[in-house]
Formats: structure tokens, C-alpha cells, sequence
């Protein structure tokens, strides 16, 4: 059965995949072709489209490279690049990691204080990791008031009660959630919003 441009591609992938792999971990082809027990001139010629893949010799290299025959032998995605969701009313941007269903990323320029009221600390399941983009944020975890800088980062599990909040102007923040993470601060914001007085001044109903 001949072999078909997709079939070279994926090949030629696989290949380049296993080389990228044994150089990631500073093996030289010696080194490798121990742990795989298969001959090093054996090894060359699959690294160098010399010999021809087989299933055998992929299970072989896959467990001795820390990784599983699935993935070695994935193909490219296709959808690679993706646009973000904008949310508006937050000042925020949204990025679903494929990968990880559930993990979202987001970036959001925060200009508000954190808030003086320990009732507006939020706390839920889940794990937060952020990022300080630009300017200076303040977290507020449990009984601690943390000052984050541009370039540092803090990582947290979110059933410590927290708030941020901007410190001398804005400032631009870029976090990682867990889908429970992700799901506590959506329901923060609905509580908020619930929370808010009527435009008139007297509270909701």
C-alpha cells in the first residue's frame, strides 16, 4: 500500500519528534539506543528516515524517552492559534487551554484598590496562578497583604479567602485557573453583581 503525503508527514513528524526528545534530555544516540536497547547505527537510521518506523521499535523508544507511544506518534493540530473571548463589563480576556479542559487563561487590567471590607474576600475550590504583567498588584490571602511586581507571579489554592486589587495606578495581570478556580470567580461576580444597590440608591429586592 503506498504510502500517502499525510502518512510521510506524520513519519517525518515522529522522526524529528524522537531526535527533539532524546536531545531535550542531553542523551547522545548512544545513550539512547541503550535505554531502547536497540543498536546506535539501528537508532541513527530511524532519527535519519533511514529505516522504516516500526511498532515495536516505537513502544521500545516511547517508554525509554518518559513518554507514551500516544504521543509520540500525534499529529499537528490544526487549530493552533486561537482569539481570545473578551468580557467587557470585567476588562478581561479569555483563552481556554485545549489541552487542559477546564484550565483557562486570562488577562485583565485591574484598577480598582483591593477592597477594605473582609466580606469581599472570595474563597472556593480550586488552584489560581497569576502573573504581573505591568504595574503593581495587591493580593490579599487570608490575613496576608501581599505587593506583587511587574514580572513576579504568585500561586495559590483559592480556598484561602483573597482579593487583588491595583496599587499606584493600574495594572495589567495574567492568571491561570483550575475549572473550579474558574467557576468560584464566575460565581463571585454573580454575587457582586446581586449584591450591588439599584441604580436609584436603594437595594435590590
Amino acid at each position: 500500500m503506498p504510502m500517502t503525503q499525510e502518512d510521510g508527514e506524520l513519519d517525518s513528524l515522529v522522526r524529528k519528534r524522537i531526535r527533539a526528545l532524546r536531545v531535550a534530555q542531553g542523551w547522545s544516540l548512544e545513550e539512547l539506543a541503550a535505554r531502547a536497547k536497540v543498536s546506535q547505527s539501528t537508532l541513527s537510521r530511524i532519527e535519519n528516515g533511514r529505516r522504516r518506523l516500526a511498532l515495536d521499535q516505537l513502544v521500545t523508544l516511547a517508554r525509554a524517552l518518559d513518554t507514551s507511544l500516544d504521543q509520540l506518534v500525534e499529529t499537528a493540530s490544526d487549530d493552533v492559534v486561537s482569539n481570545p473571548t473578551v468580557d467587557g463589563a470585567h476588562g478581561q480576556l479569555r483563552w481556554p487551554i485545549k489541552a487542559e479542559p477546564g484550565m483557562t487563561v486570562i488577562r485583565q487590567r485591574v484598577t480598582e484598590p483591593p477592597p477594605d471590607n473582609p466580606a469581599r474576600l472570595r474563597a472556593h475550590p480550586g488552584r489560581e496562578w497569576l502573573v504581573v504583567l505591568s504595574g503593581t498588584a495587591i493580593l490579599l490571602l487570608g490575613n496576608r497583604r501581599l505587593r506583587i511586581e511587574t514580572n513576579q507571579a504568585a500561586e495559590f489554592p483559592t480556598m484561602l479567602p483573597h482579593a487583588i486589587g491595583a496599587e499606584g495606578g493600574p495594572c495589567e495581570l495574567l492568571g491561570i485557573f483550575d475549572r473550579d478556580a474558574r467557576r468560584g470567580h464566575q460565581r463571585g461576580e454573580g454575587a457582586e453583581k446581586a449584591d450591588a444597590p439599584a441604580p436609584s440608591g436603594r437595594p435590590r429586592p
